[in-house]
């Protein structure tokens, strides 16, 4: 019978993109596809079995012997043959079933018409020409359909049925003994997401056979229609999912999910039947005001469940934990005097956020007001600009409450010369670029390499114990400058400050000088006897 039923489907033509408003009230395309859906609305067998008992029906009597025509009455079977089972009535009054029906009837069905078995029947003829009752156990079983049909659509419980087959119109759900008809905008958008096809075998073929929870729409009993809708049964659907999963998640789970929607304080993920919500904080590491700044609706996404509250329903989910954390890295990579691009990204009263690139989750770390200039700064504004990308000092990491401190008048302060020559000739060796400015720093000593010193003969030779390290270096820098200098010039210009330094008193310089460990008057180091 269900292939019949499948083969009936495919054969019968409709109107696609028939549908029902979201208010329930039917379409024209619905109307079309419904009216082609009427004559097939109750089971193929039925069709087969009403025919003979029409043609009583059309001459019966509307109520005799103290029945009804088309009334559904209680029975008790007197005895069963293959060619009649006879019942007994209300009011000691006998009807029969032929051996028409009992050859188009389930076997079971007949199996288990055995005297005493009570039935309910339908009255398809009160009294024949005989004067028999003819009665009707499949058409009783159609009407039983019917009136839960109507009970369904007042009520507006969900029914759970079967999907029996499909036409152009849509999906057809198998209700007891009846075809109900569920146009295509009435199917859920999770399924339609998963049909496609140009032909109708090819978009619902495969949803065949699947289960599926509707709602009632319409009943029409005279017309033989009964309209059906996926999609107004949902948000029960979705519902009693999510009370059968929170019974099953743990915290620490990971699931695959669905983004379904974004608001202002998280997003909700669909992780197979129920809902649960990614808040704002839990969805990236790095700072965002609104989910779509890192989602989008519909996105396939990996989440962690962090939270289940069985009494409230709720179920807490998180994207962010299942993320390397950037502060990890910055831990290992920065270090305080560390020098790094950032980008200034807000600007407040008491100081300026930058963020830094450190993959795909970037940080933002502060340059507090006192830490722009060297000048007093009444407002971030006056040294910075949102957009601006600038070289930044890291002055502070506190992984524990993850706070990064940075600073622009720090950059090229003297407190992290050593650190920043060091890091440029680690740099050179390794072939990486410089990541410091060019802007100017306060000069350094710096001893030279043997291979630096020549002597007049261009042989190289170790130099003498007693070499002023402060004359070679000048000499040195001399002769790689653009223009030659004579040695009155070298001297002028070790003397000299360069251009945009500040000048050093001797006082300035006796300290550098004892700081160093030099002798402040020789400029050797000094003896620690």
């Amino acid at each position: 019978m269900d292939q019949e039923l499948g083969k009936h489907e495919e054969e019968t033509e409709h109107p696609s993109a028939a549908g029902l408003s979201d208010s329930g009230t039917a379409s024209a395309a619905d109307e079309n596809a419904a009216e082609d859906m009427a004559g097939a609305t109750a089971d193929a067998s039925t069709a087969d079995e009403s025919s003979a008992p029409n043609e009583a029906e059309s001459q019966a009597p509307e109520e005799a012997n103290g029945l009804r025509r088309g009334a559904l009455v209680d029975g008790e079977v007197i005895s069963a043959s293959p060619t009649e089972v006879r019942v007994k009535l209300a009011e000691d009054r006998e009807g029969i079933i032929t051996s028409r029906e009992l050859s188009t009837m389930n076997p079971r069905t007949v199996e288990s018409l055995k005297p005493g078995a009570t039935i309910k029947v339908f009255v398809v003829n009160p009294r024949t020409q005989d004067g028999k009752t003819l009665l009707s156990i499949t058409r009783a079983q159609e009407e039983t359909d019917w009136l839960d049909a109507e009970s369904y659509r007042q009520s507006r419980d969900v029914y759970d049925g079967k999907i029996g087959g499909y036409n152009r119109g849509g999906l057809i759900v198998k209700f007891g003994r009846l075809r109900g008809f569920i146009p295509q905008s009435q199917i859920a958008e999770e399924r339609l997401r998963e049909m496609s096809g140009e032909t109708p075998e090819e978009r619902y073929g495969r949803a065949v056979g699947q289960n599926i929870s509707v709602k009632v729409m319409e009943v029409d009993r005279p017309r033989n229609r009964l309209i059906l809708s996926e999609r107004a049964a949902m948000r029960e659907v979705r519902q009693r999912r999510k009370e059968s999963l929170i019974t099953e998640l743990q915290p620490g789970e990971i699931r695959e999910g669905r983004v379904v929607s974004l608001e202002n304080f998280g997003a909700f993920v669909d992780i197979g039947g129920a809902e649960g919500l990614i808040h704002l904080t839990e969805i990236t590491w790095r700072h965002i005001t609104h989910p779509r700044q890192a989602l989008t609706e519909g996105q396939e996404v990996r989440v962690k469940v962090i939270s289940v509250d069985p009494e409230q329903n709720r179920i807490g989910l998180s994207i962010r934990q299942l993320l390397p954390d950037p502060w990890d890295e910055i831990a290992l990579a920065y270090g305080d005097g560390a020098l790094v691009k950032g980008t200034i990204t807000k600007l407040t009263k008491f100081g300026a956020f930058a963020r830094i690139e450190t993959g795909d989750d970037p940080i933002e770390g502060l340059i507090h007001i006192s830490e722009l200039s060297d000048d007093r700064v009444e407002h971030p504004r006056d040294a910075v600009q949102k957009g601006d990308t600038l070289t930044l000092r890291v002055v502070k990491v506190d992984v524990k409450n993850r706070r990064l401190g940075l600073s622009i008048k720090k950059v090229h302060s003297a407190e992290y010369m050593d650190m920043d020559i060091e890091r440029a000739f680690r740099d050179a060796e390794l072939g990486n670029a410089v990541t410091v400015d060019s802007a100017p720093r306060p000069a350094a000593v710096i001893p030279p390499d043997e291979d630096d010193v020549v002597s007049s003969t261009e042989e190289t030779m170790a130099p003498p114990e007693d070499t002023n390290w402060a004359e070679v270096v000048g000499s040195h820098i001399d002769e790689e400058s653009a223009a030659p200098t004579t040695d009155a010039d070298s001297s002028a210009d070790l003397t000299a400050p360069l251009e945009g330094e500040a000048v050093e008193t001797d006082a300035d310089i006796t300290s550098d000088a004892g700081a160093q460990g030099l002798d402040t008057v020789t400029g050797e180091p000094a003896n620690d006897e």
